[in-house]
């Protein structure tokens, strides 16, 4: 289409210049309506470059059952946006734009380049040809007659055909997903924001000073009924890392969080091990030999397990439940992403907010969670699809009844 407009094309305009927005603002060109998205931030798609710092976890592949369980009591609502644009989706798109992927071990897909400014570029690079305008620092501070926004050239007004909103959550506010959006809503049922892959703040001792900074492999994390196999790393605030984000929701909601230091062994194993005769060795050093417990492992054990038993089946009871004590989630601008948002039930099937009528909703804003490892940024990528092409079928439909 090139970027000169037609006459008499609709407008649209996307809020938020994530993945969920640059999405919606692809669909909504692709389908001829004339694009404006709005960036509070002075670049776009902060989070996501962030993100790729780790590696650009894009997606998961699995089974779709598998895929669609990571998203709880929220499938029924994302189920079509994911179904549509799932992860074979995903990485054809990242193919499209030059990125070629792989997928690791655990199923997850990164691309070749392990980056995510690469994709970013391109993606900017394809939506620039499809005449999309990004103003950023443009930040949206109300709906009064129209979208109002403060700019750098002062306040400013849009009356688009038609909205898509995609502001993202409530953390990483230094990255633009700072939950402000939610009080230019007050007829729009939200839920609270919460922390969502977030770590947990422990107080430890003076003894564990040596281990901050380190990370703990081989365990197994238990809350309830969620479990992982992931690492963690012990900082001074507490524990972080994708084996506890994991499992962050249940302990978020209660459960108490129990480690398991020697997870490829059973009960038993663990039991005839510490049973063997030690001699004159410390128990520390008969751990690390019997289990080959490494130094980490062993501080935890310490450290949580007071009074430590000598009873071989009552220790080894301990090293496959080491119960670790909490004081709840770190802060919520520090965890990875959050809950809460604008409710599933305030939303149509094409995720036009049911109160707002020609104004849709995608990403993170949605009261949504999923575990890290490819469902974060697949269902942000899915929903503003969804949403973009929903919203101009929507300024199609309004036009043809125009009289």
């Amino acid at each position: 289409m090139g970027t000169k407009a037609r006459a008499g094309m609709k407008q649209a305009l996307v809020i938020g210049a994530g993945p969920a927005g640059l999405m919606a603002a692809d669909a909504l060109a692709r389908a001829g309506l004339r694009v404006v998205v709005a960036e509070a931030k002075p670049s776009v798609g902060r989070k996501f470059l962030m993100a790729g710092k780790s590696g650009l976890n894009l997606t998961k592949a699995e089974a779709s059952d598998a895929f669609l369980a990571a998203y709880a009591e929220a499938v029924p609502v994302l189920c079509p946006a994911l179904e549509a644009f799932g992860p074979g989706s995903v990485q054809d798109w990242a193919r499209g734009l030059g990125q070629e992927v792989f997928t690791g071990s655990s199923g997850r897909v990164f691309p070749v380049a392990m980056k995510a400014s690469p994709l970013l570029r391109a993606w900017l690079a394809r939506l620039s040809g499809l005449g999309v305008d990004i103003r950023t620092r443009w930040r949206w501070i109300g709906v009064e007659d129209g979208f109002r926004f403060d700019t750098p050239t002062g306040v400013q007004i849009l009356r688009p055909d038609v909205t898509v909103l995609a502001c993202g959550g409530a953390s990483w506010a230094r990255l633009g997903s700072d939950g402000r959006w939610a009080d230019l809503l007050p007829d729009v049922a939200l839920a609270p924001f919460q922390p969502a892959n977030m770590g947990f703040a422990v107080a430890w001792s003076v003894h564990m000073a040596g281990h901050l900074g380190k990370p703990v492999k081989g365990i197994a994390l238990h809350a309830g009924d969620a479990a992982s196999r992931g690492e963690i790393v012990l900082s001074a605030k507490g524990i972080e890392g994708g084996g506890i984000y994991a499992v962050s929701r249940a302990l978020r909601e209660g459960a108490p969080l129990l480690l398991d230091l020697a997870p490829d062994l059973s009960l038993s194993e663990v039991a005839a091990r510490i049973a063997r005769p030690r001699g004159k060795a410390s128990l520390s050093n008969h751990l690390r030999k019997a289990l080959r417990m490494d130094p980490v492992k062993l501080a935890l054990l310490m450290e949580c397990g007071q009074p430590v038993p000598r009873d071989p089946a009552a220790l080894a009871g301990l090293i496959k439940a080491l119960p670790v004590p909490h004081a709840g989630p770190l802060p919520m601008d520090e965890a990875i992403s959050t809950a809460g948002g604008i409710r599933l039930e305030a939303l149509d099937a094409g995720l036009m907010i049911r109160a707002m009528p020609g104004v849709f909703a995608a990403g993170e804003m949605l009261d949504w969670e999923a575990p890290t490892g490819g469902y974060l940024i697949t269902a942000a990528l899915a929903t503003g699809l969804w949403a973009g092409q929903h919203a101009a079928l929507w300024a199609q439909d309004q036009g043809a009844a125009a009289p």
